[in-house]
């Protein structure tokens, strides 16, 4: 749901899944083979104060440069799509200044972007300072260094784009949990409709032609879920039919474009997508098809829009840029990543999913329930561990609302008023210094009480897992909604098949998973 940045419990580490090499530097795919047979952040003092016992952290001055202007955008750029690549940008950033906090340029630069300079914090323990609303501001950060134009969202700037200061900001997203709560009961049942829907696409396809792309399927079966849950409208039965995921593709590409790598050619795409933004007037009319949907299905909720002092035509912009946007890029993205990392995890935790997931439905009368849900801690873990490894909104941003000291593992930095910060979450939360085998995925990582206190650490939703959120803050109005959608994938994909057979190669958002085998459940 709506988060600020960018594209939705018991827990103690005992598994450790292989160390498998991402195929995600490559077009290459490659197969997996699995079988069952076989409270509130408490702003930072003027100066560090180390606690007794601590060594006090060393005040010094934030390393790196900007460079020439233009130039120096426009090579960190190069760097950071093409000569390098994204995680390997930073991590050379690091070892070049031997800190996780410096200056540098964040994409897309010129001549979308007017101020690419930013302050990156690339450790677990800076990072957080992004939440802190008493310390920095969100006003229209939502994709970073530049916004794309509300010709896209139509004419609002919708409530991502919205610092907390400002009024509206706690109307929209004052609806956006009326909504939540409102069509609570409807979700896990169209969940298990929408789904089944997607599995039997897939045995089908599989039977047929050996493989199915998981992709496709999820894309259809996201965004029919999310209509039928929150507006109780199945979109093949209107005038949309099956559009909505394609007309929505297109439309997010001409709000990210600027920051994404489709794989063209290195100076067409440099010249299409990063150097200057697409006009919005080649997506009206698809826009304005969504829209008409999203107007005709939602009137309930714009009743309660209107008595919140938000017109009916704002309030369906941002009920849309909430499903489409935020739910349904938040699923596009996370949930092919999160099968890829079960996919990985092997036999072991595959076989004590199914063994606890079908256990847990078992003992609650043979029906999924919440109650049921939690019983499965390993599965609850699992998510968490996926939601760690890999959060599905990597980038997050806040500019500096007056002089801060922000404190790495290793030293203490001044930034000042005004200034830009940035913050890459993967490796916020793959900081050695917090997680053991921080870069494997461990499945049983969160179970137990020792397990539990690492929540903390998982960021994914804009905000600490530990926290929720508020019309203060800018953690994702649908948090809870994110991960219980995401609970329901493994519980359905677990209660339906012991093993599955997956090629894992590379998209602009993330993973492109094939399935090609589906073992029924056996026991």
């Amino acid at each position: 749901m709506a988060s600020s940045s960018l594209p939705f419990t018991s827990l103690h580490p005992q598994f450790v899944s292989p160390n498998t090499k991402s195929s995600t530097t490559r077009l290459s795919s490659r197969r997996i083979r699995a079988s069952v047979s076989e409270k509130p952040p408490v702003p930072a003092p003027a100066v560090a104060v180390p606690a007794k016992g601590e060594t006090k952290l060393p005040l010094k001055k934030i390393p790196g440069n900007y460079g020439v202007p233009i130039v120096g955008p426009f090579k960190d750029r190069l760097d950071y799509f093409y000569n390098q690549g994204r995680d390997e940008f930073f991590k050379s950033k690091i070892q070049k200044y031997n800190s996780t906090v410096f200056r540098t340029n964040m994409p897309p630069g010129p001549f979308i972007s007017q101020d690419p300079k930013v302050v990156a914090l690339l450790d677990g323990k800076s990072f957080p300072v992004l939440f802190d609303v008493t310390k920095v501001e969100k006003k229209d950060l939502f994709t970073g260094t530049y916004m794309p134009s509300t010709d896209l969202t139509g004419g609002y700037r919708i409530l991502s784009y919205l610092d907390p200061s400002e009024p509206k900001h706690a109307r929209l997203k004052q609806l956006l949990f009326f909504l939540l709560k409102s069509r609570r009961d409807h979700v896990i049942p169209e969940f298990q409709a929408s789904y089944n829907e997607l599995f039997e696409t897939l045995e089908k396809e599989v039977a047929e032609k050996g493989k199915s792309s998981f992709q496709t399927a999820n894309d259809q079966a996201g965004f029919n879920f999310l209509c039928r849950a929150f507006f109780g409208s199945n979109p093949p039965d209107t005038k949309l039919g099956t559009d909505g995921p394609s007309l929505i593709s297109k439309w997010v590409l001409f709000q990210l474009g600027p920051v994404l790598k489709l794989g063209l050619p290195k100076y067409v795409e440099e010249l299409l997508i990063h150097t200057f933004p697409l006009p919005p007037a080649l997506v009206k009319k698809d826009y304005q098809r969504l829209y008409d949907f999203f107007y005709e299905s939602s009137g309930s909720i714009q009743d309660e829009a209107e008595k919140l002092g938000i017109s009916r035509e704002e309030a369906c912009h941002n009920l849309l840029f909430a499903t489409c946007f935020n739910s349904f890029g938040g699923m596009k993205i996370f949930f092919p990543n999160m099968l890829k990392w079960i996919g990985r995890a092997g036999i072991k935790l595959h076989n004590r999913l199914a063994t606890e997931i079908r256990s847990a439905i078992r003992s609650n009368g043979g029906k999924l329930t919440m109650a049921a849900m939690e019983q499965m801690p390993l599965m609850k873990s699992v998510v968490y561990e996926a939601l760690r490894i890999e959060p599905p909104v990597p980038l997050q941003y806040g500019r500096a609302k007056k002089d801060i000291v922000i404190e790495s593992h290793d030293a203490v930095f001044q930034v000042k008023q005004g200034e830009m910060l940035f913050g890459f979450q993967p490796f916020a939360t793959k900081d050695p210094k917090i997680f053991e085998r921080a870069e494997e995925f461990v499945g049983e990582r969160f179970m137990g009480e020792e397990g539990e206190k690492l929540l903390k650490h998982v960021l994914w939703s804009n905000g600490p897992e530990t926290q929720q959120p508020t019309l203060g803050n800018k953690q994702c109005a649908g948090k809870d909604f994110v991960v219980l959608m995401s609970r329901l994938l493994v519980v359905e994909l677990f209660g339906r098949y012991d093993s599955f057979d997956i090629e894992v190669g590379k998209s602009a958002l993330g993973a492109a998973v094939t399935v090609t085998s589906l073992k029924r459940a056996s026991f």
